[in-house]
């Protein structure tokens, strides 16, 4: 009997393996850069460009600024990746 259609091997798994692996490190990373911003006392939500409405029982936190350089970190980070990756 043929092999058409069965797993034949772990050669198909790699690809998924290292993606786990390299999303672990980005967390790992990600984990690092927001415990030493902490301790530098840069608050994520406060940063300037961030909208924060405060009422008696209510607040409301619009992370623009911070969702802004987040997106410019990722994009640069990601496209360093891809390139690595590339070659």
């Amino acid at each position: 009997m043929g092999s058409s259609g069965c797993y034949s091997g772990q050669t198909g798994m790699a690809p998924f393996g290292r993606f786990l692996i390299l999303s672990g490190a980005v967390l790992l990373l990600a984990g690092f850069l927001i415990l030493a911003a902490s301790r530098l006392g840069i608050q994520f939500g406060r940063i300037p460009g961030d909208i924060r409405i405060e009422r008696s029982n209510l607040t409301c936190v619009f992370a623009l600024g911070t969702s802004i350089v987040l997106s410019i970190l990722l994009t640069i980070i990601v496209n360093v990746a891809a390139r690595f990756l590339n070659k």
